[in-house]
């Protein structure tokens, strides 16, 4: 049983092939296998979280070009310690960015505990942690009543041009 809708794609193989004993039919069987297992593994998403630009493997529509998909990067930054009621800037260094798809992280406090970023809290604003990007650097406001926060990893996944 499946769960897919109809006009979906989805990165999964066949278990098992039965291929043709004659040549001609097994040539055009196995072309067919490697062109559904290269599109598949192409289509996965890739799990590289580095401090250099990958491609993630996530494909992305085009505005008034559906068809044509667009290819995401992924870069991951290691952030140092960020004061209560403090703000923290690091350069990214990327260029050409169209778009960003995703921005995420999560921080190590003094207290010892584990956030996301951005933070909210649901009992105290002054303890949220925000996280903004901008053409050339990455901002993170640590809240005035946020406990210190002794390390961070902050992930950008961005279209480009």
């Amino acid at each position: 049983m499946t769960f897919n809708p109809t006009n979906s794609i989805a990165p999964f193989l066949q278990t098992s092939v039965f291929f043709p004993e004659e040549f001609e039919p097994f040539r055009v069987k196995f072309l067919q296998l490697y062109r559904d297992i290269s599109n598949i593994v192409n289509v996965r998403q890739i799990g590289i979280f580095d401090l250099q630009e990958f491609l993630t493997g996530e494909q992305w529509f085009t505005s008034g070009d559906p068809q044509k998909k667009r290819q995401t990067y992924r870069k991951t930054f290691s952030i140092g310690a960020i004061a209560t009621g403090a703000t923290s800037t690091t350069a990214h260094g990327i260029t050409g960015i169209t778009a960003f798809t995703h921005i995420y992280g999560t921080c190590v406090t003094d207290v010892v505990d584990y956030r996301p970023i951005p933070y909210a809290s649901v009992t105290a604003v002054n303890q949220q942690i925000e996280i903004r990007v901008d053409a050339t650097n990455i901002t993170i406001i640590n809240g005035a009543a946020s406990p210190n926060i002794t390390s961070a990893l902050v992930v950008l996944e961005y279209l480009k041009s």
